[in-house]
């Protein structure tokens, strides 16, 4: 029964998720879907710690009604910027 409720609730953009941002990588992770607040909130510390051991930092975590289109976010971008420089850009106009 609990199964059918986090469906239904899935499908109404009611469920609960928990979603973690880490400095590094640049990630956003969502965790769920959690017929609860508190469920989501119960399980929060066990996905932390996976990061944690994955060697993510600078993690935050929030429990928030949402319906994410991804489970994992990445942003390039940033991820990149530090490399940017680094390489020269090779014109093909002699």
């Amino acid at each position: 029964m609990n199964e059918l409720l986090v469906n239904v609730l899935e499908v109404l953009g009611l469920a609960w998720w928990v979603e973690v941002v880490t400095e590094t990588p640049n990630c956003t992770y969502y965790f769920g879907p959690f017929a609860t607040a508190k469920d989501a909130k119960l399980a929060e510390p066990g996905y932390i710690e996976d990061l944690q051991q994955e060697g993510a930092s600078g993690i935050k975590a929030v429990v928030k009604r949402c319906k994410p289109v991804r489970l994992t976010v990445f942003d390039e971008e940033k991820e990149m910027k530090p490399w940017k420089n680094l390489f020269p850009v090779l014109s093909s106009s002699l």
